[in-house]
């Protein structure tokens, strides 16, 4: 058994003295076997690129503030990127309409687990930003309504809306002068 939350719990024991116990002795030995193993299973499912940026312990208490401080700094950094993405995403008709909407809810879920909540209504003003021009009289209409659209209600109706436009088709009409 390797007892690996050994390493986690209370104080790290007192060295070990000639006067020690038979008992404290295996006491100390587990802890250290518990902390090496510990340390050892955490940076093995560390990624490869990413073990330089913590410092070299060998206490797993440390190595574990080490990685929560590195994290907070990640996901700080993590925020500002999503948040980036979020208010600069355009459609591009690279993708459907579904996929967009769903990519877009997708970012502010991940910002909410990061502990930055986007509000309903302002990623319904995201979305329909993100919008190209051709569905500018789809953001009028949303505009006049008195109700107010959630991101669900909105994604049914930015779809239907994609449908309408390619049905439509692009009609060019080319006028030449003489």
């Amino acid at each position: 058994m390797l007892d690996l939350d050994l390493a986690f719990q209370g104080e790290k024991p007192a060295t070990i003295t000639n006067a020690s116990s038979h008992e404290e002795k295996a006491h100390y030995k587990t802890c250290e076997r518990s902390n090496k193993h510990s340390l050892m299973f955490m940076r093995m499912s560390i990624a490869s690129n990413r073990k330089s940026i913590f410092p070299k312990t060998d206490n797993v208490k440390e190595f574990m503030k080490f990685v929560e401080e590195r994290s907070q700094t990640i996901d700080k950094s993590r925020v500002g990127t999503f948040m980036s993405t979020l208010t600069i995403m355009k459609f591009d008709s690279t993708r459907t309409m579904h996929e967009h909407v769903i990519e877009m809810t997708n970012i502010a879920t991940r910002l909410k687990s990061l502990e930055m909540a986007i509000d309903e209504g302002f990623l319904v003003q995201f979305i329909l930003n993100s919008l190209p021009y051709e569905y500018s009289l789809f953001q009028i209409n949303y505009n006049t309504m008195k109700d107010k659209w959630n991101v669900h209600e909105l994604h049914n109706m930015v779809v239907q809306e994609e449908t309408r436009l390619k049905n439509l088709g692009n009609h060019y009409v080319h006028y030449m002068k003489n």
